[in-house]
């Protein structure tokens, strides 16, 4: 993960993929179909690469699977309550 907290080329790549992917398909698409899409010949690397994504809340999964994976809404940041 990126230290100033943006996507990396690639994270971009792979999530215009999923969202291309799922508006024409109706879910996402395999580790192989991204990684032939974006330049990637191992699946540990794809897999690591939304894994990351994952963690940073813009993708979520409802199975084992990535082909199950789903775009996710990007969460305003918390604050905390103030006193008056």
């Amino acid at each position: 993960m990126r230290r100033d907290g943006a996507l990396s080329v690639r994270q971009e790549a792979i999530m215009r993929l999923i969202r291309s992917w799922i508006i024409e398909h109706g879910e996402g698409p395999t580790i192989r179909q991204i990684g032939a899409s974006v330049g990637l010949s191992s699946t540990s690397s794809v897999a690591y690469q939304l894994a990351q994504l994952e963690k940073r809340g813009l993708i979520s999964r409802t199975g084992r699977d990535w082909s199950s994976c789903q775009l996710e809404s990007p969460r305003p940041p918390r604050r905390g309550l103030r006193s008056r």
